[in-house]
């Protein structure tokens, strides 16, 4: 131990939190427990903590702390600067750590205050020093070691069964071989506890995409309930990003402690990457991500004419159209109520007759309400002539035409070694080799994706294209 001392003059911290089960971006700590260990000997210290919300019945069940004995603790801003003082410096050492350091680095931020310790987390220093033992939670640690508890769920009483561990696995292992797993660990990127270290080593830092899977679930791919599914053109800087203990968000910090599972799939580049994303939260529907999802309602507007030649809007669906082949398309839309608001924000906008465009019934000949309220130039009743009507109505509607498909059929979009194959806005999948690209042309195209076709549109401007 007095190695470790040597490599961390300013001490050792064993600290242990208490919380509402609230999320760490709210005041949810209710207790602080901390034993210091330094040349001077051991300390110990802990304090209630007044939250910003009830504490629930399940966490009073459990910790025994309930509303009655926080009441008159002080808020956590009037103690941050003492818990600062018996941190800072030190070694922070606790059980599952990204949970305490992470509740604590929120709390300190609020308080305008910042700490950056380096940490270790006692679940992962007992896996690397017992690794026949399947569990390393505090109570089969308590078990196996023998260790003696004074008050379990209580923040000081854990913190202390910290110490006590650190003690038995110095009796049980010479104090070098100890220090060589500490250096490790903590020099290592912060991990889950639960995630194996040895499914992110050979994580390159090229392009490519990347799934979170979380605890085993029955249907779930391989077993694993996807969670999350993300793309970087540094695979390996962007998947440890989200195992930093310092989290941005609650969600951020929820999915890095349900993580159990992650794999990944190199690319050739940004673009594939961006495919395969767009392409996997489809198929997979991962919890955490909430773009890039699934609409069978997707429905644009189609400007045609009728048999006299007059010009009329239509909603149409995206399963009914060829959207790539077709030029009078205009906008996409989630579903037939965004497209009409959408219609009428530039009726609005544009001064065009609500009852032209289909959106109100109105008797033919006479004056619409727009116009009697000076939002229509009178194409209802002939103050405007139709074709004046129909060519503002185009005008207004020049934003939101969608992408006509220039070439006679599919070709490739070239990217480093691969090309990816597309047809009318349709990503028909990536060759690496001749065989590969005659079997995605042989193949039928998939249905029209919206976010394929943005990430399309974009990508014929900055790869070379190489017709088929």
């Amino acid at each position: 131990m007095n190695a470790l001392l040597r490599a961390h003059p300013g001490g050792l911290a064993f600290v242990d939190i208490e919380t509402t089960g609230g999320p760490a971006q709210h005041d949810s700590i209710t207790e602080v427990g901390i034993v210091q260990v330094d040349e001077d000997g051991v300390r110990e210290w802990s304090t209630l903590v007044r939250p910003a919300s009830r504490i629930p019945d399940y966490i009073r069940r459990l910790t025994g702390i309930d509303d009655d004995m926080v009441a008159s603790a002080p808020r956590f801003s009037e103690i941050a600067d003492e818990v600062f003082d018996r941190l800072d410096g030190r070694l922070f050492i606790a059980h599952n750590a990204r949970f305490d350091h992470g509740h604590l680095r929120a709390a300190f931020r609020r308080a305008g205050l910042d700490i950056r310790p380096q940490v270790l987390c006692t679940v992962k220093l007992s896996r690397r020093l017992f690794p026949d033992h399947r569990r390393h939670g505090l109570d089969h640690l308590i078990e196996r070691h023998g260790l003696m508890v004074a008050d379990r769920h209580r923040a000081l009483g854990d913190a202390q069964l910290l110490w006590q561990f650190w003690q038995k696995i110095h009796d049980r292992f010479p104090a070098g071989h100890i220090e060589a797993a500490v250096r490790e660990l903590i020099g290592h990127p912060s991990l889950p506890p639960h995630l194996d270290p040895e499914q992110i080593a050979g994580l390159p830092d090229s392009p490519g995409v990347y799934l979170f899977y979380g605890e085993r679930a029955a249907g779930a791919a391989d077993g694993h309930l996807p969670l999350y599914i993300g793309k970087s053109t540094r695979l390996r800087s962007r998947v440890l990003s989200h195992f930093a203990a310092d989290h941005s968000s609650d969600r951020e910090l929820s999915l890095s402690q349900q993580v159990r599972h992650v794999e990944w799939i190199a690319t050739a580049g940004e673009i594939g990457a961006l495919l395969e994303e767009a392409r996997l939260v489809k198929q997979l529907q991962p919890t955490h991500n909430r773009q890039l999802r699934r609409n069978r309602e997707l429905c644009t507007w189609r400007l045609a004419t009728d048999i006299v030649g007059d010009w009329r809007l239509e909603l149409v669906h995206a399963a009914d159209l060829d959207f790539g082949r077709r030029d009078d398309l205009y906008g996409f839309f989630r579903n037939r109520r965004e497209a009409t608001n959408r219609l009428r924000a530039l009726a609005r906008d544009h001064a065009l007759c609500p009852p032209l465009l289909g959106l109100d019934r109105h008797p033919q000949g006479a004056r619409c309400f727009d116009f009697q309220l000076k939002r229509c130039h009178g194409a209802c009743h002939g103050s405007e002539s139709p074709q004046a009507h129909a060519q503002r109505l185009i005008d207004a509607l020049h934003a939101l035409k969608v992408e006509h498909w220039a070439w006679p059929g599919p070709i490739g979009l070239r990217e480093g070694e691969a090309t990816h194959v597309i047809d009318g806005w349709r990503w028909l999948g990536t060759a690496t080799d001749e065989a590969s690209l005659a079997r995605l042309l042989e193949a039928g195209r998939p249905a029209f994706d919206l976010d394929i076709y943005k990430i399309l549109v974009k990508a014929v401007k900055r790869l070379s294209v190489v017709k088929l």
